[in-house]
């Protein structure tokens, strides 16, 4: 059985987990470096990225996360989490992880009060999917590499690059799991690369 850990320092960590076991797989809460041990795909969820950054110095998290996306574990970004992941921050001179070749931009769609929910056409996933927007970033800028999902409203909201997956808004409050099914698609073909 895949095992997938959800870093549960902070926001919608319950849902993810039960989107991750109704698909079949173990769901594993990350809040220290031991928890990463065996997993085969991490995702990284929504929150304050900000409060997320200090949580993952404060546990030490930061270097093990990064030492497993050399190894090859595909990881999942929403709204916060794709803020990890990004290789560049709008206004900010440093990264957080800085995994992915992406350019993204925080709260780019107003404040918690401007949040919102529209239906997405997305490559290779589907069509009318939920979508939840939530103080969403979006993506600015993405490098060659990187293969454009979706979009709202003219700005990159769901993007992939290799084994990095990024999206601006919360697949995970709703009861569509398509996006979820996709990465947990990701993960089993890097496995099955992997025991090769």
């Amino acid at each position: 059985m895949l095992k997938i850990g959800i870093l549960a320092l902070q926001g919608a960590v319950r849902e993810h987990i039960r989107q991750i076991e109704e698909l079949g797989c173990e769901a594993i809460s990350v809040k220290s470096v031991e928890d990463l041990k065996d997993i085969n795909g991490l995702v990284l969820p929504g929150g304050e990225s900000t409060t997320m950054r200090k949580l993952l110095d404060r546990y030490g998290l930061l270097e093990p996360i990064r030492a497993l996306a050399d190894k090859g574990i595909p990881m999942f970004g929403t709204c916060a989490g794709l803020i990890l992941l990004a290789k560049e921050i709008v206004g900010y001179d440093t990264p957080h992880l800085g995994l992915m070749e992406v350019v993204v931009e925080r709260n780019s769609f107003g404040r918690q009060v401007d949040s919102f929910e529209v239906e997405l056409s997305i490559h290779g996933i589907g069509e009318d999917i939920p979508a939840v927007f939530i103080r969403a970033p979006h993506i600015v800028d993405a490098g060659e590499n990187v293969e454009i999902l979706a979009k709202h409203e003219e700005r990159i909201v769901l993007a992939r690059e290799g084994q990095f997956l990024g999206c601006s808004f919360h697949p995970e409050l709703t009861e569509d799991s398509r996006i979820m099914k996709y990465f947990i698609q990701m993960v089993r073909e890097n496995t099955t690369v992997l025991s090769h």
